[in-house]
């Protein structure tokens, strides 16, 4: 089947370049001007991935993104023209999976584009059974939910991932050099804040207290692990 892929920019230009290259690799593209229009569409029109401006009128790319953790996990990637790390960094913590900074080529969309896909279309294949259970934790591998008790909690696509990642290897600590090759790729085995937004960003949807954590724990100088004594 087809992936269809939701472009989002004021820029018609960029709508344009986006919308022929994905066609022309095989994608169904759809679109919006702003991101309460991508919000919109997505409550009524699922998706495989988002490419999205950053600064937009009427919901800019950070408040659309906040909005669709509220109800989706869809792979989220930023286009935009900021560059400052700060920026990168808000998007991240706001629930993106990735940022490419314009201006950028087709191949590199493209492949971005391919390798976010590729990840996601892995989140229900475990060979585990269907459900994992860590204290108040649960994970429904069938249909890539995740509960605290009776509360489903919404992730990104990267931090359901990542979680995969310690509930596969309950026990064991997980360097960050291999966390960041096998959720972001190789070209990100030097990116150490990225891996640090997305998990303490994770701890503040899973934990009940972020500060003092059950599900993930921190090896001060090697990475990160799930304890193998539950809660």
């Amino acid at each position: 089947m087809t992936e269809k892929i939701l472009i989002v920019d004021d820029e018609p230009l960029y709508l344009k370049l986006l919308e022929t290259n994905l066609a022309k690799d095989g994608y169904e593209v759809v679109s919006a001007v702003n991101g309460k229009l991508a919000v919109e569409l997505l409550l009524n029109e699922p998706v495989d991935l988002v490419l999205m401006d950053v600064m937009m009128p009427v919901m800019d790319g950070f408040a659309a993104c906040q909005r669709i953790r509220q109800f989706s996990s869809v792979p989220i990637i930023f286009l935009t023209a900021k560059t400052e790390e700060t920026d990168r960094i808000k998007g991240l913590d706001k629930g993106a999976d990735d940022y490419i900074v314009k201006p950028f080529s087709a191949n590199e969309m493209l492949a971005r584009v391919r390798a976010h896909l590729r990840r996601a279309s892995t989140n229900n294949k475990t060979e585990h059974e269907r459900f994992f259970k860590h204290g108040d934790l649960k994970i429904d591998h069938g249909r890539a939910e995740v509960w605290l008790d009776e509360t489903q909690i919404f992730l990104s696509a990267t931090e359901y991932r990542l979680l995969l990642q310690f509930a596969q290897k309950v026990g064991e600590v997980i360097s960050t050099d291999v966390l960041l090759s096998t959720i972001w790729g190789d070209e990100y085995k030097n990116d150490k804040e990225i891996l640090w937004v997305s998990v303490a960003r994770l701890r503040q949807k899973l934990e009940k207290d972020p500060h003092n954590p059950c599900h993930i724990l921190t090896k001060s100088g090697v990475g990160y692990y799930m304890p193998e004594i539950t809660i």
